[in-house]
């Protein structure tokens, strides 16, 4: 016959088991509906043309293809990191709590750490960031000519951390997109090149 300590520590096992499972269940599910809207909004659905969707339509305005695929996996991904980190760490925490640990000193500690990761790595997160409104705010997308400081190229490809691009002589430019204060797009509005002047003939 088990003791009831044995018992009670077989229900704890049990409960943070099923907590787990739980959490890996609710993660695939919001994977499933992440990946859905990736899908849809990268079709071009009719979904998001509805009345309800108006906000967003600014957001996913014609584009052509390879540019809307870029953009949604970007996005699709970022959301992804993000409710899969969220749902792991609420998972175990509840599943320690399950187990008889006391979380209290472990969140503390995990705060003390991610502060200091947080101003270790801020220039990856700021980067992340302006990376996800560049390419939620579409201010530039793959094709398009743009100018960011003295550099002048089309873009290749726009990440959460870098954006690439290639300059008229072939030089491929790895911009970090923390570091991007100005840009300018020649693809977008009514881009003029500017008239070189006549170069002097050599005729009396």
């Amino acid at each position: 016959m088990q003791s009831p300590t044995e018992i009670s520590l077989g229900d704890q096992l049990l409960n943070a088991a099923i907590i787990i499972v739980a959490g890996l269940v609710l993660w695939l599910v919001v994977r499933f509906v992440i990946n859905r809207m990736v899908r849809r909004v990268r079709t071009g659905s009719d979904l998001f043309k509805k009345p309800h969707f108006k906000w967003a339509q600014p957001v996913l305005r014609t584009l052509d293809h390879k540019r809307r695929v870029q953009r949604t996996e970007t996005i699709g991904a970022l959301l992804r990191s993000v409710s899969g980190l969220t749902i792991a760490i609420i998972a175990i925490m509840m599943a320690l709590q399950a187990l008889g640990v006391d979380i209290g000193p472990i969140l503390a500690s995990v705060g003390i750490v991610g502060i200091a990761i947080g101003f270790g790595a801020r220039e990856i997160i700021r980067d992340a960031f302006l990376g996800f409104f560049i390419t939620l705010e579409d201010q530039y997308g793959i094709g398009d000519t743009i100018e960011v400081g003295d550099t002048v190229g089309v873009v290749q490809s726009v990440g959460l951390r870098i954006t690439r691009l290639i300059d008229e002589n072939g030089a491929i430019w790895y911009i970090r997109n923390g570091d991007i204060m100005k840009v300018g797009n020649r693809s977008q509005g009514n881009y003029v090149a500017p008239v070189a002047a006549d170069e002097p003939t050599g005729e009396k």
